[in-house]
């Protein structure tokens, strides 16, 4: 969420201050943010929120969790609607 947009939604943007980094770590980010046209503090932004997405196994487990609530197999539709016409 860029931060007008945290704004508009009625939160204000964190803000991080990361201390002693690695010269050269900062200037290969700075090198990066320029290839993609990009500040360096969008760079970082974009590249904290991507590593703070969910990562696939614990989307799956999630989705395992909420599988395992279900009570079991999902019936054919076409079979229910023929039992409830049978049932006429």
């Amino acid at each position: 969420m860029s931060p007008g947009a945290a704004r508009a939604a009625g939160r204000a943007p964190s803000q991080v201050l990361v201390r002693n980094l690695n010269p050269g770590v900062v200037a290969a980010l700075k090198q990066r943010a320029k290839r993609k046209g990009h500040s360096l503090e969008h760079e970082l932004r974009r590249i904290l929120t991507e590593a703070a997405r969910p990562e696939r196994g614990d989307l799956l487990a999630e989705a395992d969790r909420i599988r395992a609530m279900s009570p079991g197999p999902l019936r054919d539709s076409v079979d229910l609607i023929r039992e409830e016409r049978d049932r006429r």
